[in-house]
């Protein structure tokens, strides 16, 4: 995330009479597709999706749609990053307000990053991505430097790597900090979870 403010000005996304309503992934992939030619951004999306799916379904025991809704809002989160850098966040939630996508999933991209946009993570989902946008991103950085990858990669290691200030220095440790303040899990345990189930996302 970068230190620019992009603060959206509002915290009410969507209509209540559109709970429940998702895209399906391959509707939401195509728009991943078409918005961001980079490569590298994609995995990203898809990394977060991942973990925010797997969050979903094994700590929150969520049922199919509701892990969908999870794994949306990680795929779409940053999708106009790189195309709208300076309306980052605002042309992806007018995009699925004019879709008509359940509110939740909304709120939840428009939380990502409380301090740049304004909105405050409300729900369990608004707060996991919260906590999976950073470390996940870091966690793939410090991966790429590894002969092996994320083979036999450790918690350790990344816990050392975070205390090394000038590796992957555009992530930002008190963001990291605030988003594990706001859940009951250890960032350890989160670290453990994310390298478990981002590995093989392609």
């Amino acid at each position: 995330m970068s230190e620019t403010i992009l603060q959206l000005g509002r915290s009410q996304f969507g209509k209540p009479e559109n709970a429940g309503n998702l895209m399906t992934l391959e509707d939401a992939h195509a728009l991943l597709n078409e918005w961001v030619p980079n490569e590298r951004l994609r995995l990203h999306m898809k990394q977060v999706a991942a973990v925010m799916k797997a969050w979903a379904i094994e700590k929150e025991n969520a049922d199919e749609h509701t892990a969908l809704k999870w794994e949306l809002a990680g795929l779409l989160h940053d999708a106009d990053w790189e195309k709208y850098p300076n309306d980052h966040c605002r042309v992806i939630i007018e995009k699925l307000e004019e879709m008509n996508i359940d509110p939740e999933v909304i709120h939840c991209i428009a939380s990502h990053g409380p301090k740049y946009f304004g909105v405050q993570p409300e729900t369990k989902m608004d707060k996991m991505i919260y906590v999976f946008d950073e470390l996940s991103g870091f966690i793939h950085a410090a991966a790429l430097i590894r002969p092996t990858r994320y083979e036999g990669m450790d918690v350790k290691s990344v816990l050392k790597k975070l205390k090394t200030l000038s590796f992957a220095a555009q992530v930002n440790r008190d963001d990291i900090t605030d988003a594990l303040s706001r859940t009951n899990y250890s960032l350890e345990e989160i670290v453990d979870f994310i390298i478990a189930h981002q590995k093989d996302v392609q």
